[in-house]
């Protein structure tokens, strides 16, 4: 018999703890990424280079669709590092 309530069943719970630390894991990446690209930014600008590689980013991005193991399409895989890249590049910035 299944509980009445989907916060007494163990799968539940057992599965939204895991997405929790997937969820903290994924944060503390972002964080590390955003403190690396604010020193590669610092250096590069100190340098009189440009900040932004387009083409870098491309190269980037090819090389993840390449070694995704899915279920991640290559769509999704796309936006979510386009979003990433973009958040990266507002935050470093210090726009809001």
């Amino acid at each position: 018999m299944r509980p009445s309530d989907p916060e007494q069943d163990p799968v539940v719970r057992d599965l939204r703890t895991r997405i929790t630390e997937a969820d903290r894991a994924i944060l503390t990446a972002v964080n590390a990424r955003l403190e690396l690209v604010r020193a590669l930014r610092t250096h590069k600008l100190s340098q009189g280079w440009d900040f932004v590689d387009r083409d870098r980013e491309e190269q980037l991005l090819d090389s993840l669709v390449r070694e995704n193991p899915g279920p991640l399409t290559e769509a999704g895989l796309r936006r979510l590092f386009g979003d990433l890249l973009a958040l990266t590049k507002r935050e470093v910035d210090g726009e809001p």
